[in-house]
């Protein structure tokens, strides 16, 4: 079990990690953020809520079974990973990672990002 702000701390502690946030998807608020990428942490949560709700309606309509592990995101210089939290005490959340293209190993990042979201509960 983690509390919000040693899961950012965790999640920041990642090689490559540039910011992290923990987003209520209905709402589009960070519960917690953290680090410096480079932009408004708050604003990507806002953002990042429409991919999830987007994609949770699409699957949906679609009829799919099954629950978003995560979406990735690759631009020229960064990743940005979501993990959509999918526990009884974490639905509704998912945490954004931004991570830097240079430094981060994406596969490791990935299974560090699992194990953090694993212990986050509210």
């Amino acid at each position: 079990m983690s509390t919000l702000d040693e899961a950012i701390k965790q999640l920041l502690s990642i090689e490559g990690a540039t910011g992290a946030a923990v987003v209520d998807y209905s709402s589009g608020m960070a519960l917690a953020q953290g680090g410096n990428s480079g932009f408004d942490l708050g604003v990507a949560a806002a953002g990042n809520s429409n991919v999830v709700s987007a994609k949770l309606r699409t699957m949906a309509d679609l009829s799919l079974d099954g629950d978003i592990e995560d979406i990735l995101i690759t631009l020229g210089g960064q990743y940005h990973l979501i993990n959509v939290l999918n526990s009884r005490d974490s639905k509704g959340l998912f945490v954004y990672l931004v991570l830097d293209r240079t430094y981060a190993n994406l596969a490791l990042a990935r299974h560090k990002l699992n194990n953090v979201a694993k212990g986050i509960t509210i």
